[in-house]
């Protein structure tokens, strides 16, 4: 991610939405190194902020409906959630929650694109986000897995202006250029029940040491560790309670 800082229409925030918050918060707290701050107020519903250091890393919370599944969602910085939301259903997406206000800190809404991969927005008022990227331990990438690229490419630069560069086998988008993510087309490989969806990637100084500590802390290996040509060295985990998410080698974003 060549943006060190939050930047609208890029990436802003992951967080995870998980049936156990305390397993949750001790096994990244012991893999990426994380310290938890749970808001306190009853209308906070329970939602913590892992920290790396003291920059705001990621988000954690409880599941909130029957609806929802253990997972990662990814969350993009926008100026005016209301006006993504009609570019989103005007390109052909849905719209999942409709925009609403979070306490003081942002306006927030929750939407999918065409194939049913699933996002947030975030119109930051107090909070803006990630106060940190690309450091170990923080966001560094974010991918998005889904079985009609030709769609995609149509729908995210019309909703959020993104550049699309194709290298080889593997789509880019960026703003300007400057990338932060990818698209991975998902074939025969993926179970054909997994849905669509956005992964975050976390950078780590070590990606063989992560993924052997996280099968060692309960969760499991996905993808083990691979160096992409040209690339950088990757992995895909899944915590104890079934999210999955990317690592990277630090310092070999963009």
């Amino acid at each position: 991610m060549k943006q060190t800082e939050v930047t609208v229409g890029a990436p802003s925030w992951a967080e995870i939405t998980t049936a156990e918050p305390p397993a949750a918060k001790a096994f990244y707290g012991e893999l990426f190194g994380w310290r938890a701050e749970t808001d306190p107020r009853p209308q906070a519903g329970g939602y913590t902020v892992m920290h790396l250091g003291d920059a705001a890393a990621a988000g954690l919370s409880p599941l909130y409906g029957p609806a929802q599944r253990t997972a990662w969602t990814v969350s993009f910085a926008v100026q005016d959630a209301d006006a993504t939301v009609a570019r989103v259903t005007s390109a052909g997406g849905q719209v999942l929650m409709e925009p609403m206000e979070v306490l003081d800190i942002g306006r927030f809404a929750v939407v999918a694109d065409p194939s049913g991969a699933a996002f947030s927005l975030w119109q930051a008022r107090t909070f803006a986000g990630a106060g940190v990227f690309n450091d170990p331990g923080a966001l560094g990438w974010v991918e998005l897995l889904t079985r009609d690229t030709e769609g995609a490419e149509a729908f995210y630069p019309a909703v959020f202006g993104w550049t699309v560069n194709t290298v080889e086998s593997y789509t880019q988008w960026g703003l300007a250029g400057d990338d932060f993510g990818g698209m991975l087309a998902m074939g025969e490989q993926f179970p054909p029940d997994l849905p669509p969806h956005w992964l975050p990637y976390f950078a780590v100084g070590d990606v063989d040491g992560t993924a052997a500590r996280a099968a060692t802390l309960g969760g499991e290996v996905l993808m083990p560790p691979t160096t992409v040509p040209a690339g950088p060295r990757i992995a895909v985990l899944k915590d104890p309670q079934g999210a999955a998410f990317g690592v990277y080698r630090a310092g070999t974003e963009g």
